[in-house]
């Protein structure tokens, strides 16, 4: 069945795919339909994930995924948040965003520099659905003070996974799908989805 992300995001994509290859989701990402990415005007992780939901699939007529994730840092009274892909300016990349943060750490011990992943996942199976699925996961690790791995996207080389002493950036994507704040999102979403007897629930 397709659906579309609400997603032009090509970390977020590849993952999508990956993890939802098994239960029979041809993932659509929203730039293939043609589809512009909506103001992100909400204040919570869940706000924002349905208001990008809920575009995608008022647009696209069909079911839709979308997320909103980001980075909590708590010497930082949680921010980057919401804000986390554009933390640095509107336009940062994730190099801009990894600096910034390294910035505004600096000085800080490293048992303060406590933090967490957050990832909200949220299912339409039409843009007006009174019942979407949501599911959140949290993924815990510590800030370190300079950037190491080639993998992952976003905050990944800074952030030092809790239990390991390995950053998400190292991880291959098969333990970081299995272990992640998204990769957790993931696998709660699909067993709702299986609960819900998804084959007769999906009509637009």
């Amino acid at each position: 069945m397709d659906v579309v992300l609400a997603s032009n995001n090509s970390g977020k994509i590849r993952e999508f795919r990956q993890l939802l290859a098994d239960v029979g989701f041809a993932v659509l990402p929203q730039s293939s339909l043609g589809i512009e990415s909506v103001e992100e005007t909400g204040l919570t992780f869940v706000e924002n994930a349905l208001i990008k939901a809920r575009h995608a699939a008022r647009v696209a007529l069909r079911p839709a995924i979308a997320d909103d994730s980001g980075l909590e840092v708590d010497c930082l009274r949680g921010a980057p948040g919401i804000f986390s892909a554009r933390f640095a300016n509107q336009q940062a990349s994730d190099k801009d965003n990894n600096s910034y943060l390294l910035e505004r750490l600096t000085g800080v011990p490293e048992h303060e520099r406590t933090a967490r992943y957050q990832a909200v996942i949220v299912y339409l199976r039409h843009a007006e659905d009174p019942t979407p699925l949501i599911c959140q996961a949290s993924w815990e690790g510590v800030i370190a003070t300079d950037c190491r791995g080639d993998g992952g996207f976003g905050y990944d080389p800074l952030f030092i996974v809790a239990g390991k002493n390995a950053r998400a950036s190292e991880l291959n994507s098969v333990e970081k799908n299995q272990i992640s704040h998204r990769g957790r999102a993931l696998k709660q979403l699909i067993a709702g989805l299986k609960a819900r007897d998804l084959p007769s629930h999906c009509g637009n």
